[in-house]
């Protein structure tokens, strides 16, 4: 059965892998940051500064990276920044304080940026419309699938060996997949094992339409872009709070020690699994059922959106084991917004252009993230967490009020084939 299954379904598979590697690259700091607070005596706030240094180099880096894609092409733009981050995250191992982890995590944020931008590209040229919400949906899975994964690998990493060892481990991986990727990876006109039938289908669906945005300037005047890039930018700092955060929240609130946050700590990426098979699921089901094609990706944001009311009461919560179901409730949420959200990229714009749409739309995400993380670390240690998740669930909820004002359906002569 597998060997009936279409290449393009193989190139995703690939790119899902890779995706998880990128996110146990970057999640190995969070998980080891309990330990590296105690080994360098940093304060919270010098923590949120490590996370900022990534997060900035990460959100300049969308764009550019996008356009690289774009102009390189996927297969060789995509290896160079996974060899870059592979390395960058390795040398964390050699870091002797604050500032040095500050650096090495700039540039591992510079180099992991083309991650999101290379898989919604691939899924613009090699998935028709109908298939790209579940495409999408299968890399997605790999963002959460990487935070997962990082709890217990890392955990077990430090106290089998020590924190070094965690980066070198988690950076080996990716350099591997770095290697796989140079050898496995043809775009679809290119592609040794790509059969005639599916060829002909792929190059009828990549054909340039000159109804989209074809050019960097003509993206950033679309009314589309915007409708995409605001609501990414409100919605972003909730995942981002998730992937830096969660563990020093389960040692600040609940003492819970590094063994207790390998326990629990995976469990929100496991519904953000859910959460981005639901985003490939459900707006299928909704154009079956009429939809049309960009009000099914509306409808699942928004629903989305409405779950994170979950985490927003995390400040009720009686127990640790309490606090990670409503975790798990922001995990499943964040991933049915964001992919949507990331959807979206692959239908309204060209594949020539997509790429550095959507690396654009991920700065503006990041810039978004890149603030609020500012916010916990000047207000964590004052205040508490407890505003801040209410405060995440806010600015989802308006994430879906700017997607549905902007984003129109097209007339309907005009809108793609379900």
């Amino acid at each position: 059965m597998l060997r009936k299954l279409p290449l393009r379904w193989w190139i995703i598979a690939l790119i899902t892998l890779g995706t998880i590697l990128n996110y146990l690259a970057r999640s190995t700091l969070s998980v080891a940051a309990p330990t590296l607070k105690a080994e360098f005596a940093m304060t919270t706030e010098q923590y949120s500064w490590i996370v900022l240094a990534f997060q900035a180099s990460y959100t300049v880096m969308q764009t550019v990276a996008g356009a690289v894609l774009d102009a390189l092409g996927t297969r060789i733009g995509f290896f160079v920044f996974a060899v870059g981050w592979a390395l960058s995250n390795m040398a964390h191992a050699f870091a002797t304080g604050w500032m040095s982890l500050a650096a090495f995590r700039a540039a591992l944020g510079a180099s992991e940026a083309a991650a999101i931008p290379a898989g919604t590209k691939t899924v613009a040229q090699w998935f028709p419309p109908k298939e790209r919400p579940l495409a999408t949906s299968l890399f997605q899975m790999g963002t959460s699938v990487g935070n997962m994964i990082a709890p217990p690998l890392v955990a077990f990493c430090i106290l089998a060996w020590n924190w070094q060892a965690a980066f070198l481990v988690t950076g080996a991986l990716s350099l591997c997949w770095a290697g796989l990727w140079r050898l496995g990876y043809r775009d679809p006109a290119d592609h040794p094992r790509l059969s005639k039938a599916e060829r002909d289908a792929v190059a009828a669906m990549s054909r340039p339409d000159d109804a989209k945005p074809a050019t960097r300037g003509d993206v950033l005047r679309s009314r589309s872009f915007w409708a995409i890039a605001l609501p990414r930018f409100l919605a972003e700092p909730a995942w981002q709070t998730f992937n830096f955060f969660i563990p020093l929240y389960l040692v600040a609130v609940w003492k819970l020690d590094l063994k207790s946050i390998a326990l629990w700590a995976w469990l929100p990426f496991l519904a953000a699994d859910f959460g981005s098979l639901a985003a490939g699921l459900l707006p299928p089901w909704l154009m079956a059922r009429g939809s049309t094609m960009l009000a099914s990706r509306k409808i699942a944001m928004t629903l989305g959106a409405l779950c994170m009311v979950g985490p927003a009461c995390i400040g009720l919560a009686t127990s640790p084991e309490m606090a990670i179901a409503l975790f798990c409730i922001g995990g499943f949420a964040h991933q049915l917004l964001n992919g949507a959200l990331i959807t979206l990229c692959a239908d309204v714009f060209d594949s020539r252009t997509v790429g550095t749409a959507s690396g654009m739309a991920g700065t503006s995400a990041w810039v978004g993230g890149m603030l609020f993380t500012l916010l916990i670390g000047q207000g964590a240690d004052v205040f508490g967490y407890n505003p801040l998740f209410v405060a995440l669930a806010g600015l989802d909820l308006l994430a879906a009020a700017v997607l549905w004002g902007l984003l129109r359906n097209p007339a309907p002569e005009s809108r793609p084939a379900a």
